[in-house]
């Protein structure tokens, strides 16, 4: 068994090591090949798990396999815990990431044109890609299949320091630099409250070992903490919060959001792997495995709420306005994720893991069609200049199409019934701030629908692209780049209606999640349906899905119809217009406080401690000390003779004083 779980960690590991090391001498097609096939590897053994999870046949393995070290009873390993939950997002991860990586090979084979000629950087570019590819699905494999929190922060840590490099894999354009900086500093930000998380879980239990530590917890639900004065805090409160913190940055949630659209800098292969099934949803899958602790902890809960919510509506709003292809699906990524906050915050964990799966391909989907589109557009990606590609390239027109519906959660696609199914449970919640989360992501079900058919709509239908010379050149993308828009295409309609009644109504997941009964909103909506016919139906007598038609039909009069009125919103909501375009001004915020007030902070050291107090004061200041002290001790040294005699005679009266007075 634990040969199994290592082949599925190691086979994308040693693919990227060949890669790496051995690039120059392997070239590119042994680059490709290598990578390629441990990721396939890893995708058929996690498969074949996963398989055996849905027969019954398979048992969840919870074991260590390497000790690192033991420091006062602290046991620090290497081990794999592999249920029904961790089974489905290895398969997950492991199949898109296998689609993203036959897509690289045919959008990154011009590689060496984002280079300038001569560029050390630019050297077997095309084999470090793979290898960093390959080396990103290995730790988030290490961050799923962990069975402790040592294990768990060190693909945590992986996962964030290979979006690193992967961001700003283009080193030669200072805004790539400048993203996958951001990106590293904000997710910082969140890390350092997910170890403070962490070491009072070790502080409190005396393990790091998930099953030690859920078996504690309920003993450690009502203890009270002392962290300012005499103010008491819930432990389990800070300890799910300050998690949490660390899910804020990784899943980029509101106001740690700032730097997932700008991590677009990178290549399109590493905005899917990024955005769709990997670093992004590791918060979320990080929650619903904690879910023994947060059960414990309803003040946790809201937060979380709160947080998925706003993170959902406020981001979902940027994508109306933005340009950037790329940037409209990273936003819509934003407002996704913010629904599987909702659903976790409402403890429909299920329900979360759901849309994560549901949403890893469509948006993986979503992902690569831009990329098909960029390609055809000579990398052109505002898409104000594109229109009517649709008879250009029409394999990248259907899939979009389907991976847009399945967004948007148009009936029978994959994204209606996980989509459906969060704003159910948050209908049924009682979690303080579930009102406002209903809210919010009723309101999220248009402005979805409204942003996803404006790009769909601006891309692909009206008279054609404005530049003539991309016109002239447009063409559908090659079957390496089409094929693996088709495979993530058929889950993204499908795979819904087979699993949502199995993992949200007959306990598929098991023991893997935990709910207390007083939270249990899934099983209030059991009552009501359970299968994908009764969700369908029960659809149709909801306000969402009519929402969701509105925004499709709404997008489809002002950018098709009567282009003329978009414009006349913008006049007429003006304020409104400048707030989403800049953002809400975040950006300019952390710059001002944080970069800004870094740089003065640094700058006032400098100027103060270094320059006034250490150049001034200490060195130069004691130079000149001894300086002015060596002039006066020099005017004694005068050359004559009877100075000298002078000065001996009165040293002498004076020790011959000083024996008098002491006898």
């Amino acid at each position: 068994m634990e040969i199994l779980f290592l082949a599925i960690v190691l086979a994308p590991l040693i693919g990227a090591v060949i890669a790496g090391f051995w690039g120059d001498r392997i070239g590119r097609v042994g680059a490709h090949w290598v990578t390629s096939s441990g990721v396939g590897i890893s995708a058929l053994l996690s498969l074949y798990v996963l398989s055996g999870f849905i027969t019954g046949s398979r048992e969840p393995f919870n074991g260590s396999v390497y000790t690192w070290m033991v420091s006062d009873g602290l046991h620090m390993e290497v081990g794999f815990l592999v249920d029904q939950l961790t089974a489905l997002m290895m398969s997950v991860v492991t199949f898109v990431s296998f689609c993203i990586h036959i897509y690289t090979i045919g959008y990154m084979a011009d590689d060496e044109h984002n280079w300038p000629e001569g560029s050390l950087a630019g050297t077997n570019s095309y084999q470090r890609f793979f290898s960093y590819i390959s080396l990103f699905t290995f730790s988030m494999l290490m961050l799923v299949m962990s069975n402790n929190f040592l294990q768990l922060f060190f693909g945590w840590e992986a996962v964030g320091l290979v979006s690193y490099l992967l961001i700003g894999f283009w080193s030669v354009r200072p805004t790539a630099i400048f993203a996958n900086l951001k990106a590293f500093l904000v997710n910082r930000v969140g890390d350092f409250g997910f170890i403070l998380g962490i070491a009072a879980i070790a502080m409190y239990t005396g393990s790091l070992d998930y099953s030690e530590v859920f078996k504690a917890i309920p003993g450690l639900a009502d203890t009270q903490i002392q962290i300012f004065g005499d103010s008491s805090w819930s432990l389990m409160t800070v300890i799910c919060i300050l998690l949490f913190i660390g899910a804020m940055g990784k899943s980029a949630q509101v106001p740690l959001h700032v730097w997932l659209p700008d991590s677009m800098e990178g290549p399109t292969p590493i905005s899917a792997l990024i955005h769709a099934a990997t670093m992004v949803t590791a918060g979320v899958f990080m929650v619903a495995r904690m879910s023994p602790l947060y059960e414990f902890s309803e003040t946790a809960l809201s937060f979380i709420l709160v947080i998925g919510a706003t993170t959902a509506i406020f981001t979902g709003l940027i994508g109306i306005v933005q340009n950037d292809i790329k940037r409209v699906v990273a936003y819509s990524t934003l407002s996704q994720l913010g629904y599987m906050m909702v659903a976790l915050g409402a403890s429909a964990y299920a329900a979360g893991i759901f849309h994560l799966m549901t949403h890893a391909f469509f948006k993986a989907l979503l992902f690569l069609a831009a990329g098909s589109v960029i390609i055809g557009m000579h990398h052109d990606q505002d898409i104000r200049n594109m229109g009517g590609i649709k008879k250009y390239m029409p394999w990248t027109y259907w899939t979009s199409l389907l991976g847009s519906l399945a967004l948007i959660g148009f009936p029978g696609f994959s994204g209606f019934f996980s989509k459906d199914a969060i704003i159910e449970a948050v209908h049924h919640s009682s979690i303080p701030g579930a009102g406002y989360a209903y809210l919010a992501v009723v309101i999220g079900v248009f402005v979805t629908a409204l942003y996803s058919f404006r790009m769909f709509f601006l891309v692909f239908h009206g008279k054609g692209p404005r530049d003539e010379h991309a016109k002239a050149h447009l063409h559908e993308s090659p079957k390496v780049v089409t094929v693996p828009l088709v495979l993530l295409a058929i889950p993204s309609v499908f795979i819904g209606y087979f699993t949502v009644k199995a993992v949200l109504f007959e306990g598929w997941l098991g023991d893997a999640l935990f709910v207390l009964p007083q939270h249990d909103t899934l099983g209030a909506l059991a009552q009501s349906v359970s299968g994908p016919n009764e969700m369908i139906s029960h659809g149709f007598h909801g306000l969402p899905l009519y929402l969701a038609l509105a925004g499709l039909v709404t997008a489809g009069v002002i950018y098709l119809a009567f282009p003329s009125i978009a414009d006349t919103i913008k006049k007429l909501f003006k304020p409104i217009n400048i707030a989403l375009e800049k953002k809400y001004w975040f950006d300019e915020a952390y710059q001002f406080l944080f970069a800004g007030g870094s740089r003065n902070l640094g700058r006032f050291l400098w100027e103060t401690g270094d320059r006034l107090i250490i150049d001034n004061v200490i060195i130069n200041g004691s130079a000149r000390s001894i300086g002015r002290f060596a002039d006066r001790i020099r005017n004694v040294q005068t050359g004559y003779l009877y100075h000298y005699a002078i000065a001996m005679i009165l040293g002498l009266l004076l020790l011959l004083t000083w024996f008098v007075i002491a006898a």
